[in-house]
């Protein structure tokens, strides 16, 4: 049925003129949107507004509201639709059920938990209780695994579960593929998760994934829970539909059964969350699994310059698995995006940060620049030039590169070698190893004490007055000292950095860390940056100093505008700024080189690079180092990145950045 309406009293009284407040696209969807119905959302097109007047819509036509459901995939999201609904209608539409997936799933358990074999006030474990928990089956094995130094930690145990319960993957094949290195303890892994669902059971709590899998669970055994929801929901809106993962997807196909009024909102061109567990392939076979969808598509773009649109749609249309879209410029035409090739990492840092103070100049707040990069490594040269030009900055979603847990580990067993007697390195560094808390390693670094140098500490039976496991902690800790005794290592900050992480902590970040590979590839990063300076202690000054910038500001811009904002692209989504700058685009760099294996990798990776450049509103900045350091294989010439080689080359402007003297940093001549 095809409704055309132009004004019609809301709820509340109220009278929206849904024509006038909408453009024609938008219009289409709110008002014929009956059945299942997908709707394309192109990037800043007004999806979250075409949403609420959606509700509004559906209110005004008699629908009650708790036949109405709206879900979100974040609380943040799901606050700003209610508070803007309420603001649209004047009223809160009382009975509206809204919320994120694990709320409504929350919700609705709570009505059947008999079903379930739990009862009424079951609890819900936060991500620290389920760690808790975890820990507590891994101590309960017949044959415990805290003495196996190689056993994954509680972190990534239960990173593995709750990954192969939201994708629907087998937990030995979602080992295999995400940590092939642990596959030897599958078995184990399967016996701590058995061991886990049974202690929740029997102390009545569910976590986050029981809030799903639970939820579909009543949906699809329990007759009156089935009878009641897919009764109740007459109509189903989600929000975001590209990020849904397996479960998701799953529970609104149970729920749109009886009525089929289900719309979802969603761009495939921005599905970029496979690694939490998000299957673009949701969005793409909408039309198989609902046969009779309506497609619906916003084009009109209320964000960017048609000269950034017109470089996103063209890099964007390279993918083969897609929705065809062409995304309009709402707002008028300003300038071409701009290709900056330039010399190296450091050059790359200079030409940002001087570009920055640039258009802090010209009346662009620092709060409206922002600096995306693919992978948080690619931030550590210009965090360093950005701090010493006294530039305020924030790193969205995360900490700065030189404050990360396992960057501070590596520097700790450095700042020993510069400074034996450093006693907080000394406890960060023993802390690290298995058997020695901050108990021993403070009897350690006593007996270092009396001891006075670390050749006395290498020296056989040093330690002896420790138990059997913190000796066995302590020898692994000679093991990555002892290369940093050589002789003109003192030197060579990069030799010392190397040093650490090949001797042992490498390995240690395989098994402490959910997203080691990411951090693995953070320290080569480090290696690299430290290959610049000319001696450890020229490199541990200019990381130690750059606090001392921190609250310097520019020019006295109000506080509210102090930060310039760093990010990685995945924290980036849904955000905007009025000038991006995209860092490291260059081969090996972005796109990550394994996507290269796969074309669904190297599409997700295009569809990343889509998401920054649609990030801006008039200014945007392609930079491309030319040349990288690489400690393996000494400088390379890095080729510019796919992403930019596929442009059509009219669609930018290219940058030259005058020549200047090769920079090397030692603090111990200035």
């Amino acid at each position: 049925m095809k409704y055309v309406i132009k004004k019609e009293k809301s709820v509340s009284g109220k009278t929206i003129d849904y024509q006038k407040d909408l453009n024609e696209e938008q219009y289409r969807v709110v008002t014929e949107a009956e059945g299942a119905s997908l709707v394309l959302a192109g990037a800043g097109s007004g999806k979250t507004r075409t949403l609420i007047y959606r509700v509004a819509y559906l209110l005004g036509k008699g629908i009650a509201p708790e036949n109405i459901l709206l879900v979100t995939f974040t609380n943040k999201a799901a606050r700003n639709m209610q508070d803007r609904i309420e603001m649209l209608l004047e009223s809160k539409p009382k009975g509206l059920w809204s919320g994120t997936f694990h709320h409504i799933g929350n919700r609705s358990i709570r009505l059947f938990t008999k079903e379930l074999g739990f009862r009424a006030n079951f609890g819900i474990l936060d991500e620290e209780d389920a760690l808790s928990l975890i820990k507590v089956c891994m101590s309960s094995l017949n044959k415990p695994v805290k003495k196996d130094e190689y056993f994954p930690k509680p972190k990534i145990i239960r990173s593995l579960i709750s990954f192969s319960i939201n994708t629907g993957i087998a937990l030995e094949a979602t080992i295999a593929k995400r940590y092939p290195y642990f596959f030897p303890y599958a078995e184990t892994i399967k016996k701590i998760r058995d061991e886990y669902d049974e202690k929740k059971k029997n102390s009545n709590t569910m976590d986050y994934d029981d809030l799903l899998t639970n939820w579909l669970a009543i949906l699809r055994n329990s007759s009156s829970a089935r009878e009641k929801f897919t009764q109740q929901f007459r109509y189903i809106l989600v929000d975001e539909y590209q990020d849904t993962n397996m479960l998701q997807a799953e529970i609104i196909k149970e729920l749109a059964s009886r009525h089929g009024n289900v719309l979802v909102v969603g761009d495939d061109a921005q599905a970029i969350y496979s690694f939490r567990g998000a299957d673009v392939s949701n969005i793409l076979r909408f039309p198989d699994d609902y046969p009779d969808a309506k497609i619906f598509k916003l084009e009109t773009n209320y964000r960017s310059a048609p000269e950034i649109l017109e470089l996103a749609n063209d890099s964007i249309s390279k993918n083969k698995h897609q929705y065809e879209k062409h995304l309009k410029a709402k707002n008028e035409s300003f300038q071409k995006p701009a290709l900056v090739e330039v010399k190296d990492l450091y050059e790359q840092a200079d030409f940002v940060a001087q570009r920055i103070l640039e258009l802090r100049d010209e009346g662009t707040p620092l709060g409206k620049i922002a600096v995306l990069f693919r992978a948080h490594y690619q931030a550590a040269e210009l965090e360093m030039e950005l701090t010493k030009r006294g530039i305020p900055f924030v790193v969205r979603g995360g900490v700065r590169f030189f404050e990360q847990a396992h960057i501070k580990d590596v520097l700790a067993h450095v700042k020993i070698l510069l400074n034996p007697f450093d006693e907080i390195s000394w406890m960060r560094a023993l802390s690290i190893q298995p058997g020695i808390g901050s108990i021993y390693a403070g009897k350690i670094f006593d007996e270092f004490a009396k001891a006075g140098s670390l050749e006395k500490v290498m020296a056989k039976g040093f330690g002896r007055f420790l138990p059997e496991r913190a000796q066995k902690g302590l020898a692994k800790f000679k093991k990555i000292i002892k290369p940093l005794l050589r002789e003109g290592i003192k030197k060579r900050p990069d030799e010392a950095i190397r040093a650490v992480v090949e001797a042992g902590y490498d390995s240690y970040v395989m098994t402490h860390f959910d997203n080691a590979s990411d951090r693995v590839e953070d320290l080569r990063e480090l290696i690299n940056f430290a290959h610049t300076y000319k001696s450890v202690s020229g490199l541990l000054h200019d990381i130690t100093l750059r606090e001392s910038f921190r609250g310097e500001t520019i020019r006295e811009a109000p506080s509210h505008e102090e930060h310039l904002v760093l990010s990685t692209i995945h924290q980036a989504k849904g955000l905007e700024w009025g000038a991006v700058f995209i860092v490291g685009l260059c081969e090996g760099r972005f796109p990550h080189p394994k996507a290269a294996q796969e074309l669904v990798e190297m599409e997700e990776e295009r569809r990343l690079f889509y998401v920054a450049a649609t990030r801006t509103e008039r200014e945007l900045y392609l930079i491309h180092p030319i040349t990288r350091y690489d400690y393996k294989m000494g400088t390379v010439i890095s080729r510019k990145s796919i992403f930019i080689e596929e442009l059509d080359e009219n669609l930018y402007d290219r940058w030259d950045i005058e020549e200047d003297s090769e920079k090397v940093i030692d603090l111990d001549e200035q």
